[in-house]
């Protein structure tokens, strides 16, 4: 049985460097270790990323593949604002908000950095609005700043009676997954532009652990009914003069069915779609006016914005994300696989947690395997 989502298994810590060098060092000896990750958005190459940096000075027999039928900028990643937010309840699932808090600080630490630029890393406020008073949200103390809005403030908004401002992180992924892409080349990983049909075909190319990083596709390796499309539609306008995020919540309605106003480095992304179980891909005349219509309400501005670029996409929607090892047979062999899918529309703002809970993961993996394997002669 694979273990379940927030497991113990998930936290198991590895030993320190020195004694998981000395533990992996049959590793070495007995031939490479092939690892797979299939998908190129940012929980793929994030998590190849987390695996590559934690173990390939450890196991230098390490060889990394990504395979994928989309890269960037034809990713599900490409398409979102970028803008480091969870939902608003976390459903008691405080693993997932631990995860939040891990890539918010692991961001955060690499504001400071000449790379945030290439990243596509910067700091951004602005506001949540809502009809009604809620309860402040899972993650108030984890971004800067955070809290309710004044009367006046409200005033600008008619129309909204509560609302919290805050200050986040924005990761544009046109930037974000170059930057992964060209860290895991230097790295020596390989890429390939391939569609992989199914776990067996990556396993009979002589593959030891494949990472499922497959988003809302996941279904067509292994059936997950859990799985569903969150389909989203966005337009992006030049409007340079807007300076804050802006995203309202209809409770009723639920996520991200509410216009949303996201400004970026260069283009600021209007939103407000949330289709589940909606698998269209191409661009709907009808909710391009849902979303002009009730963002142009909300900042009247909007209306002199040039737009550049429509675009729909699927969120990979899911009660939980599904972080766990799976052991397959491949004749008489077992393989591994490690599923890291079902991220919704918060990828961005969860990737790096779960990457590195992936690689602790793997770490069991490479471990599993050195006991397994009988010693070595020492030369």
């Amino acid at each position: 049985m694979p273990s379940l989502p927030g497991s113990p298994s998930l936290s198991k810590q590895l030993p320190s460097p020195g004694t998981a060098l000395q533990a992996f060092l049959p590793l070495q000896r007995a031939g490479a270790m092939r690892v797979a990750i299939i998908g190129a958005g940012v929980i793929g190459l994030s998590t190849a990323l987390c695996i590559h940096e934690q173990y390939h000075s450890l196991v230098p027999s390490l060889e990394m593949e990504v395979y994928a039928d989309r890269y960037t900028p034809h990713t599900t990643s490409d398409g979102a604002a970028g803008l480091w937010q969870p939902y608003l309840s976390d459903h008691g699932n405080l693993q997932e908000t631990l995860w939040n808090k891990e890539t918010f600080d692991y961001l955060l630490g690499h504001l400071g950095s000449p790379a945030a630029k290439e990243m596509g890393l910067f700091l951004i406020s602005g506001y949540n609005l809502f009809t009604q008073p809620v309860p402040d949200p899972s993650w108030k103390n984890i971004v800067l700043g955070f809290r309710n809005l004044t009367p006046k403030e409200l005033e600008l908004f008619p129309g909204y009676s509560y609302g919290w401002f805050n200050t986040a992180l924005m990761l544009e992924c046109r930037n974000y997954l170059p930057w992964l892409t060209n860290r895991l080349t230097q790295g020596g990983v390989k890429f390939f532009h391939k569609k992989v049909e199914s776990f067996q075909e990556m396993f009979a190319q002589g593959v030891d652990v494949v990472i499922n990083c497959t988003g809302v596709r996941a279904g067509e390796l292994q059936p997950d009914p859990e799985l569903q499309p969150g389909r989203g539609q966005i337009i992006k306008v030049l409007a340079p003069w807007v300076k804050h995020f802006i995203i309202t919540h209809n409770i009723k309605s639920g996520i991200y069915n509410s216009p949303y106003i996201i400004p970026g480095s260069e283009f600021t992304v209007l939103g407000g779609i949330y289709q589940h179980g909606n698998w269209n891909e191409e661009n709907s005349a009808q909710d391009h006016k849902t979303i002009w219509e009730n963002c142009c309400r909300l900042l009247p501005a909007l209306q002199k914005a040039k737009i550049v670029e429509e675009w729909s996409g699927l969120r990979p929607a899911r009660p939980c994300v599904r972080l766990e090892r799976e052991t397959v047979r491949h004749g008489h062999f077992q393989a591994e696989v490690i599923h890291n899918y079902g991220h919704g529309g918060f990828g961005i703002t969860i990737h790096w947690g779960c990457a590195m809970a992936a690689a602790r993961l793997f770490g069991s993996i490479l471990q599993e395997k050195q006991l397994a394997s009988p010693p070595q002669p020492r030369l």
